[in-house]
């Protein structure tokens, strides 16, 4: 079984736990409604994606 030689430091440690936090949602506005929305996603107020309707919304 494999057991570390030395101990880790807490610089080391730390050094990679910098990469474990949570990232901020990106938002745009949207082009039809200008509301904001996540990129990449149909708009959930108008519908649109891509400057054509792809979702009926009442």
């Amino acid at each position: 079984m494999a057991v570390p030689k030395r101990r880790t430091s807490k610089s080391k440690r730390d050094m990679r736990r910098s990469q474990n936090k949570l990232s901020v949602p990106r938002l745009t506005a949207c082009p039809q409604c200008n509301e904001l929305k996540p990129t990449h996603r149909v708009c959930l107020n108008c519908g649109y994606y891509k400057e054509r309707e792809v979702v009926k919304v009442n």
